[in-house]
C-alpha cells in the first residue's frame, strides 16, 4: 500500500502483461456498498480517462474483480505510478525554494486549465494529491 483516502486505498503493483509498475486504486468495501460512492468512483474513472496531460496521472484501466465470499465486486482503477512524494510529504522538511514554487504552481495551473477546458473540476485538490516527481516535475 502506498496511500489511502476517504474512498479507498492505493497500491503499488506490477502489470505483468505490459511489464510496468502501476498504481491500483481500490474502492473500499464500505464505499462499494454505497451506490452514490460507486457512481462517484466510476465518474472519477471517466474524468481521468478524458484527460491527456503531462502533469495529470494517466489512467490505464478500470474494472471490477470478484471478492471471495463478498457480495459486491471490488472496483479498481489502474493508473500510472508516479515516482516521487506528495507535496504534503515534502512540506514538513522545510520551505520550497521560490523558483520551485513558481514552477510547480505553473505546472499545476496548466493541468487545471487542461481539465477545466474539458468541463472537469478536480474537487479534491490538496497537497496530498499533488505529486512531486524525482525528475523534478
Amino acid at each position: 500500500m502506498i496511500g489511502a483516502g476517504g474512498m479507498g486505498e492505493v497500491y503499488r503493483a506490477h502489470d505483468t502483461r505490459l511489464d510496468r509498475v502501476v498504481a491500483i486504486k481500490v474502492l473500499s468495501d464500505e464505499c462499494a456498498a454505497d451506490p452514490d460512492r460507486r457512481a462517484r468512483f466510476e465518474r472519477e474513472a471517466r474524468a481521468i480517462a478524458a484527460l491527456n496531460h503531462s502533469h495529470i496521472c494517466a489512467l490505464h484501466d478500470v474494472g471490477e474483480s470478484p471478492v471471495p465470499g463478498g457480495t459486491l465486486p471490488r472496483l479498481f482503477l489502474v493508473m500510472e505510478c508516479i515516482d516521487g512524494e506528495t507535496l504534503a510529504e515534502r512540506l514538513p522538511t522545510g520551505a520550497l525554494p521560490p523558483a520551485e514554487v513558481l514552477r510547480y504552481a505553473a505546472e499545476l495551473a496548466d493541468a487545471l486549465d487542461h481539465a477545466h477546458r474539458r468541463w472537469l473540476v478536480h474537487r479534491d485538490l490538496k497537497p496530498g494529491n499533488v505529486m512531486l516527481t524525482k525528475a523534478g516535475n
